[in-house]
């Protein structure tokens, strides 16, 4: 199949694996990229909605909400695969709250934050090429997808 032959997923793919070639920047990706993802579910959870009856969570549904329309509109093998992930970091973020509380949920987000990007630009520096967002802030979402992408490949999954 040819360039202008393939899926656009195919392509955010093709064109994010360039920036990630070292196994050690993959590893490192695997684990750093999931872990961002779940902080910003958590970090927008935090952030409270007045006047209503929820008093988190909505904010960090709606995006999951259009970062899923994203991901099922490039390819609904993934997007099923994304759903789950985002049902499954609902439900965590929503368990950590009640047993931390908001206050330290939004401090746990944080810390994982830095620490998960840190991690990014560490295997960045080893790759010796930018990280993709800095190019186009669409990466942002193509790499959990891609981390996705990876794990669908392991099981024989097509995307």
């Amino acid at each position: 199949m040819n360039a202008t032959a393939q899926r656009p997923v195919d392509r955010w793919f093709a064109s994010y694996s360039g920036d990630h070639q070292n196994r050690t920047n993959q590893k490192i990706h695997i684990f750093a990229v999931p872990a961002i993802l779940w902080t910003v579910v958590a970090l927008l959870w935090c952030i409270p909605v007045y006047g209503t009856v929820m008093k988190s969570g909505l904010w960090s549904g709606l995006a999951m909400f259009v970062a899923w329309m994203f991901y099922n509109r490039m390819s609904r093998s993934l997007g099923l695969g994304m759903l789950a992930i985002f049902i499954t970091m609902a439900w965590l973020t929503r368990w950590l709250e009640s047993w931390l509380g908001v206050a330290n949920l939004f401090y746990l987000a944080l810390g994982v934050f830095v620490v998960a990007w840190i991690a990014q630009f560490i295997g960045h520096k080893i790759e010796g090429r930018k990280p993709s967002f800095l190019t186009d802030l669409t990466y942002l979402l193509i790499g959990p997808a891609w981390v996705l992408a990876k794990f669908y490949r392991v099981m024989g999954w097509r995307y």
